[in-house]
């Protein structure tokens, strides 16, 4: 009884050893290091197109705000609320993608 545990024992050692090298080396753990370095470079020249885009659409809609204003439209009230939560919702975004697919911020 004693030799079968012994040898079930040693076979189960032998086998963990055989395995080993193959779960250390998972597959394709180079392709995702390599696509996880396009992202990041893709990221950041997406991220700054987006603040140059949202900069953009500010001026216009400052300028919109301005325009309404000095026609006398006393009810800007809700459209500056409104640019103002889109300019805060556009930069905190960019910081939360980035921490999100962990690419650090320029």
């Amino acid at each position: 009884m004693k030799t079968a545990a012994m040898i079930l024992i040693a076979v189960t050692a032998i086998t963990a050893v055989c395995f080993e090298g193959f779960a250390q080396a998972p597959p394709g753990i180079p392709e995702i290091n390599q696509g996880k370095n396009m992202m990041a470079q893709n990221f950041r020249a997406l991220s700054s197109a987006v603040l140059v885009l949202g900069a953009i659409f500010g001026l216009f809609g400052g300028l919109r705000i301005y325009n309404n204003w000095q026609l006398g439209r006393r009810n800007i009230d809700q459209e500056v609320a409104g640019w103002f939560g889109a300019c805060i919702f556009l930069s905190i975004l960019g910081i939360f993608l980035s921490v999100l697919f962990n690419v650090p911020a320029h």
